[in-house]
């Protein structure tokens, strides 16, 4: 079995600061994005409890330090058998639609994958998007929200477990797609000297937009979209308002449905 983790790497929020007009300095630091140690360590879990041999693979696209020695190290450290990065400063700053046509272009460079695991959102853009673009492109379905994956009854096919708004499901799975999990699907765990080191003999195929063919279609992509304006989200002043008559509960609950809050 084949299984492909996508990853990002991303600014840290640790770093970031906003200026008056609401925009985000992220600072020099890169980092792996802070989802992303959940789905890689989930996938880890999950290719361990196969009984078939499965291969783990990290694909990732972005500007080229994407492709530096110590990207490249911390993700393989965390559990990752190989990795395919694609590297091109042309990436700097790409919208979700961008990253998912260069992931997806990557997924069918390497001949396609049984399943493909993301993390909840990344932290720069935490737009939640590229998982679903990236089944969109690839043809296949998309599964958010998913807290748990075990192997199924037989041979190629898998379960996942996630919560809905209204429900939790438990889904079988016969064919390739793409499972977005959340932040409590696996623990993290702590990277040490050993990983490190094994990190650093592990598989790394370096690419660039060129040799995917999508210098084209990514600068088309991107000169479709342009950043016009940008400013702080409008703050509400608190309600202010007090509950404290016997019937409390029953005019909170009764507030925030008309507030939208609960439906």
């Amino acid at each position: 079995m084949k299984i492909v983790v996508l990853y990002k790497w991303a600014p840290d929020p640790q770093n970031a600061s906003a200026n008056a007009d609401g925009v985000i300095d992220w600072g020099a630091k890169r980092t792996i994005s802070e989802y992303d140690p959940v789905a890689i360590h989930a996938a880890r879990i999950f290719a361990d409890s196969l009984p078939e041999s499965t291969e783990l693979i990290g694909i990732t696209a972005g500007e080229a330090s994407a492709a530096s020695p110590k990207a490249t190290q911390a993700a393989a450290s965390r559990g990752l058998d190989s990795l395919l990065v694609i590297a091109d400063d042309a990436l700097k700053g790409a919208t979700a639609d961008v990253y998912a046509r260069v992931l997806s272009a990557a997924i069918k460079k390497i001949g396609g994958a049984n399943f493909i695991i993301a993390g909840d959102a990344s932290a720069d853009a935490g737009g939640q998007a590229v998982p679903g673009l990236v089944a969109g492109h690839l043809g296949i379905p998309s599964f958010a929200d998913v807290n748990q994956i075990v192997a199924g009854a037989n041979t190629g096919e898998i379960q996942i477990h996630r919560h809905t708004a209204s429900t939790a499901q438990i889904l079988r799975l016969h064919h390739p797609a793409v499972i977005s999990v959340t932040t409590d699907a696996a623990s993290i765990p702590l990277i040490g000297m050993k990983d490190m080191m094994a990190a650093r003999k592990k598989p790394v195929e370096k690419l660039t937009l060129a040799d995917l063919d999508l210098v084209h279609d990514v600068t088309q992509a991107q000169a479709a979209t342009t950043l016009i304006a940008t400013a702080k989200p409008e703050v509400k002043p608190r309600k202010k308002i007090i509950f404290d008559s016997e019937q409390a509960a029953a005019e909170l609950v009764a507030a925030l449905r008309e507030e939208g809050v609960l439906s």
